[in-house]
């Protein structure tokens, strides 16, 4: 499966610089943003002061991950039958 890649101008500390991610990455930040009230260039400069030498692509990719299992966690929202809804062909095997 190939995702295409859409390229982002960001302002990290103040120096710009782009990002390459999928369209879902994108709309995971954006959904994070909102829900913390930062803008897109505050985001990554928070996850830049972190990245600890992995590439900047996958330290967002990787906070991305982490934000949403820590939610999920927080608010047991983890429950059977949800990889169904985002792949129906599991449905049809069952």
């Amino acid at each position: 499966m190939r995702t295409k890649l859409i390229s982002k101008n960001v302002t990290i500390n103040g120096r710009r610089t782009s990002l390459r991610l999928e369209q879902a990455s994108w709309e995971a930040m954006n959904d994070i943003c909102q829900c913390e009230g930062l803008t897109l260039h505050e985001l990554c400069s928070l996850i830049e002061t972190r990245r600890q030498g992995a590439s900047r692509t996958l330290a967002v990719r990787a906070f991305i991950i982490t934000y949403f299992r820590t939610v999920v966690a927080e608010h047991g929202a983890l429950q059977k039958g949800t990889a169904s809804m985002l792949l129906p062909e599991l449905a049809a095997r069952r």
